[in-house]
């Protein structure tokens, strides 16, 4: 049996907003995004051509997609890609999928890099790290991560974007950058509590739980980051990282307890708290405080 593109996107935007409880617009657009990685065309192509009926092996590669959505894989996982700061990532199990939200991270880290290295501790696809590298062709970005899987996908995106100012490194944290400076540490960090039900459901299910959960309040990762990081940053240089919705002032008290100075908090899109940061003020400057 064929199917038109029309039908599709009819009766799959339901089944999908049944399966998932989706929204309509957004079951259509994934019902159009699946047809538009089989069929090998943009969004233009499907409404311009919306009776053209699929062919059996079109039909047979869509079906499957659609059952591994219906299923609850996130649609990044299915299509092996994600968008993010206008560039076009690719990921995989291995990685944690880049996130809108996240934006606001490497935003303000723009603003923060007046010159020099920049750190990106946990990069995953290395979303953040190679935002940062296109965005300032003049700056050196060192991105590490504990997993050799997440670090193939990096170093894929870095190939795919020929952008040639970012290394990647394998490493627990800081574990194998012994002596090196940086004037700017950013990091999307694990930040939920290992007990939170949320790493049971939706998209949540189908991440790396190393790359999710921290510890009994979530804060474990964050801890050992603000410890550290002074060993590793130049004087006045930034450390700056994503965390979780209510965990803003907590995590402005852990920088300040550990010295660090001009600590602030900024909200995302939703007015939420979501990243927060503060200057290390140098050695002679801690060693009076």
């Amino acid at each position: 049996m064929s199917y038109a593109i029309q039908s599709l996107l009819t009766q799959d935007r339901a089944a999908l907003e049944s399966a998932l409880s989706l929204d309509s617009t957004t079951a259509r657009i994934e019902v159009q995004m699946l047809l538009q990685h089989v069929l090998g065309v943009n969004r233009a192509y499907l409404l311009a051509h919306s009776e053209r009926e699929l062919d059996e092996a079109e039909t047979a590669a869509y079906r499957a997609l659609l059952q591994r959505r219906l299923a609850g894989e996130p649609l990044a996982y299915i299509l092996g890609e994600r968008e993010f700061f206008g560039l076009n990532f690719k990921v995989s199990p291995a990685t944690l999928i880049p996130r809108p939200d996240t934006e606001l991270l490497v935003e303000l880290a723009l603003q923060r890099i007046p010159h020099g290295l920049v750190l990106d501790l946990g990069t995953g696809s290395g979303a953040i790290a190679l935002s940062i590298a296109h965005s300032r062709p003049d700056v050196e970005v060192t991105a590490v991560d504990a997993s050799a899987e997440a670090l193939e996908v990096a170093c894929e995106n870095t190939r795919r974007l020929n952008i040639s100012n970012a290394r990647f490194i394998q490493s627990d944290w800081f574990s194998a950058l012994t002596g090196e400076r940086f004037d700017l540490i950013v990091s999307n960090p694990p930040y939920i509590e290992d007990a939170d039900a949320h790493l049971e459901q939706g998209d949540l299910r189908f991440e790396p739980r190393s790359a999710l959960a921290s510890g009994a309040d979530g804060l474990d990762d964050i801890r050992r980051i603000i410890s550290d990081a002074k060993k590793h940053l130049n004087d006045s240089g930034w450390l700056m990282f994503e965390h979780g919705y209510d965990q803003a002032t907590r995590v402005r008290e852990l920088l300040e307890a550990s010295g660090f100075v001009e600590v602030f908090s900024a909200r995302d899109l939703s007015g939420i708290e979501r990243v927060s940061g503060g200057r290390y003020a140098g050695a002679s400057t801690q060693a009076i405080r």
